[in-house]
């Protein structure tokens, strides 16, 4: 299906380019959200004669976001998640949580803006992009702690996942001490 762009889409194209896509995505995404028309003759002469105020209100979100980029880059918001002693995450922190956390920090976003790569499963500051506008993204810092001390250890660059006892247990340990005199005995008579 070939559709009209109504606002710039990453990996797609530009507004009023008309490109040909799927029919389930236009069907399913593009149209629904109001991202594209499809391009038949009459579409094509209401994108013309519309577009001057579309450009316009484009320029004006992209405004601002640029100034809500400039107040949210480079800030660190704390989500607290249950884990287990390795820093694995009972669950996993999704965009809602994300969105929810950023928001709670005084800027609002929608969970569609949060753009994740990979989900985040362990413990530790991992970095993700939130996409104010489809020409603006922004990096934010989240730190994902079992506890508000253990986020400010994290802050600071300590690893939290090694409880300090086994740590020294792992370095002093010795397998030769594990094994009875009965068992080495029994090797070197063989």
């Amino acid at each position: 299906m070939q559709v009209i762009l109504l606002q710039r889409i990453a990996k797609l194209g530009q507004m009023g380019d008309v490109v040909k896509v799927r029919d389930g995505y236009a069907r399913n995404y593009l149209l629904p959200q109001r991202k594209a028309l499809r391009a038949t003759d009459e579409n094509r002469k209401q994108f013309e004669s519309q577009r001057a105020q579309l450009e316009a209100d484009n320029l004006a979100h992209k405004s601002e976001a640029e100034q809500v980029a400039e107040k949210l880059g480079g800030k660190t918001f704390v989500a607290i998640r249950q884990a287990g002693d390795t820093g694995q995450l009972y669950g996993s922190v999704s965009t809602r949580d994300i969105a929810d956390v950023v928001t709670a920090g005084g800027f609002t976003i929608d969970r569609n803006q949060v753009v994740l790569d990979k989900p985040i499963k362990a413990l530790g500051v991992h970095e993700v992009e939130v996409a104010l506008h489809p020409e603006v993204a922004v990096k934010v810092k989240l730190n994902v702690a079992r506890s508000d001390d253990e986020a400010e250890r994290q802050a600071r660059g300590e690893d939290v996942t090694v409880i300090k006892d086994e740590a020294l247990d792992i370095e002093t340990f010795n397998p030769d001490e594990m094994f009875e005199g009965d068992a080495g005995e029994a090797h070197d008579e063989a």
